[in-house]
């Protein structure tokens, strides 16, 4: 009975996830697909085709990857020794040092981003991407720590110790093994941080000024248009990407590994 039970779940969870991509798949390639008629007539490649034609696009993902992984660089810099400390030691202010570090999750982000938007502009960094990288942090980097927090609490500091006694350095220790015991949350904080910065807009086009062209600015384009092939093709290829990121980070992190034994 409890098997069954799972095998309903996974049986729903498949559907739930799958559903929607198979219909949107239909819907890139279907050629008047009307209301009433379980599959389409007949199947085109042209949706496709404007999609992966247009130059913008190709640009647009080309920035986007580029400012995700600067984003999720710093974010690993930021977040790797704040969440340490914060998991490991007492001080006196921690719990406003939490307080403040935690605001952007607490407060909107474009709130913060409107202050913050004369400052970039006297620094030199509105319409730059740099300047779009360092409003990226501010919604990623309350949430990296947070992971990387539990991360280091699920850990505990006994292997570190362990390793500090038997000779090893702080890089060594880090890398031999707090590293491997931390790969989930590493991963967790990878991949939210990536999805995150993806799907800005506002944040995007405030400090990006329109000279800063990333995939989400061109979705709302491509949404406004009249033909369902177009849009679904763009939505079905706005969904993929994080796939393909992963698909990425794990080759990436396997051959970490490799090469670390």
């Amino acid at each position: 009975m409890k098997k069954q039970r799972k095998m309903i779940v996974i049986v729903i969870l498949i559907a739930v996830f799958s559903v929607p991509i198979i219909l949107l798949s239909l819907k890139s390639l279907a050629v008047g697909w009307s209301w009433g008629e379980l599959l389409p007539s007949d199947f085109s490649l042209r949706g496709w085709s404007v999609v992966l034609n247009d130059p913008k696009i190709v640009a647009a993902i080309s920035v986007t990857y580029k400012i995700a992984i600067a984003v999720i660089l710093l974010n690993l810099l930021i977040a790797i020794p704040t969440g340490r400390a914060l998991a490991f030691y007492s001080f006196k202010g921690k719990g406003v040092i939490e307080t403040i570090l935690f605001m952007p999750i607490l407060i909107p982000a474009l709130a913060i981003a409107m202050g913050i938007h004369l400052t970039m502009i006297k620094l030199g960094l509105a319409d730059q991407w740099l300047g779009v990288v360092l409003v990226h942090l501010i919604p990623t980097v309350p949430y990296s720590i947070r992971i990387l927090r539990s991360g280091f609490e699920r850990v505990g500091m006994k292997w570190e110790e362990q390793s500090f006694t038997l000779g090893g350095t702080t890089l060594s220790t880090f890398w031999l093994v707090m590293f491997p015991l931390l790969l989930p949350s590493l991963r967790a904080a990878i991949y939210l941080t990536y999805v995150i910065s993806l799907s800005q807009y506002v944040l995007t086009a405030l400090i990006g000024g329109g000279n800063v062209v990333t995939l989400a600015m061109l979705y709302y384009p491509y949404f406004s248009s009249v033909d369902d092939m177009v849009i679904a093709s763009f939505s079905l290829m706005f969904a993929l990407l994080p796939l393909l990121f992963i698909v990425m980070v794990e080759l990436v992190i396997r051959v970490t590994i490799f090469i670390g034994k």
